[in-house]
């Protein structure tokens, strides 16, 4: 079951945050205007996992933003965040999903409510951005219609404990 999350909701928000394994990375390539790219896997892959944020409540209350959260037996296995952004495009700002239950439907269910989001609030398409290192979520993603539209070598610079760069993926409806 997928619900918009309301201020009821939101302490479920950060329940899917779990750790993923880095096995690799994708290495985009840019050639007469069209990225493609290729995989390397790492000898030693390693585990990672993103901080737990506080969620606004605007995207509770404020047109123009929602987070949907996907429930099993009661419990919180997923979510997207997702924004209207100034290009047009809804930006999906993170997707989550609990380590038992990834590769069985619950990203496809989440990515499907934010493109029907996206349609009911004008947008042209959707946009994220994930790291280099995430290679299960790039396969998603191509696999969902995306391409990636651009590449940042700098906006994780800043942090000396990442080795990543940003991958930005569109999908234009």
């Amino acid at each position: 079951m997928i619900i918009k999350m309301t201020q009821c909701h939101m302490k479920d928000f950060n329940k899917p945050n779990e750790p993923l394994v880095v096995f690799g990375r994708i290495i985009p390539a840019l050639e007469n205007n069209v990225w493609s790219y290729t995989e390397e896997r790492f000898s030693k892959p390693y585990v990672k996992k993103y901080e737990d944020e506080d969620i606004d409540v605007s995207y509770a209350e404020e047109e123009g933003k929602a987070v949907f959260l996907y429930y099993a037996d009661n419990n919180c296995i997923g979510r997207i965040k997702i924004r209207a952004h100034w290009n047009g495009y809804a930006l999906i700002e993170d997707i989550a999903v609990a380590k038992d239950y990834r590769k069985n439907g619950v990203g496809t269910a989440l990515l499907n409510r934010a493109m029907e989001w996206a349609k009911e609030n004008d947008c042209c398409g959707l946009m994220l951005e994930t790291q280099d290192i995430n290679v299960s979520a790039c396969h998603f993603y191509a696999k969902h219609g995306f391409v990636i539209g651009a590449v940042d070598t700098m906006l994780y610079s800043n942090f000396s404990t990442a080795n990543e760069i940003a991958i930005f993926w569109y999908c234009k409806f």
